[in-house]
């Protein structure tokens, strides 16, 4: 049986932890999931589309908000469509172009997402309880790390 060399066996550790990685990011997002269909009825993705309302109170283009979510125009149109229904978004028409449309939360969006928000918050310092202020400082530093190198990879 031949031993595996050092540098596959890194190779193997890599993958071991992006594997590691992967799961414990399904079920933080699974968590979350469910807090918020039970909690507040409503989805991860329609509290994707505030979140980045909030940050952007002047509002997003649907482009634009599709390019900052990562998700496709359709996706982000059924999502609003179901915000502006229960009253948490608008839509404005540009009116130089009818095409062009800017969404952005209502007073009683902003309100909800509020509250959304710090139960979110929560939620994830209960997720993470086990992590101290070291480990959180190592963590970002190696992840930071890692999305410089990938974003230099993409270059």
């Amino acid at each position: 049986m031949a031993v595996p060399s050092e540098s596959s066996a890194l190779a193997t550790r890599r993958l071991k932890l992006w594997i590691r990685m992967l799961g414990v990011t399904r079920q933080v997002e699974n968590q979350l999931r469910e807090f918020l269909r039970v909690d507040f009825d409503t989805t991860l993705p329609r509290f994707d589309v505030m979140a980045a309302l909030y940050r952007r109170r002047e509002g997003l283009t649907m482009t634009d908000l599709s390019r900052t979510l990562l998700i496709s125009n359709g996706n982000t149109t059924t999502v609003v469509s179901r915000l502006v229904q229960d009253g948490l978004v608008r839509r404005l028409y540009s009116e130089e172009d009818r095409r062009r449309i800017t969404v952005t939360l209502t007073a009683e969006g902003i309100a909800r997402f509020e509250i959304l928000a710090a139960r979110h918050r929560e939620l994830i310092d209960r997720l993470f309880a086990e992590l101290g202020d070291e480990d959180l400082d190592a963590l970002r530093d190696v992840f930071r790390r890692l999305r410089d190198s990938l974003s230099a990879q993409d270059a």
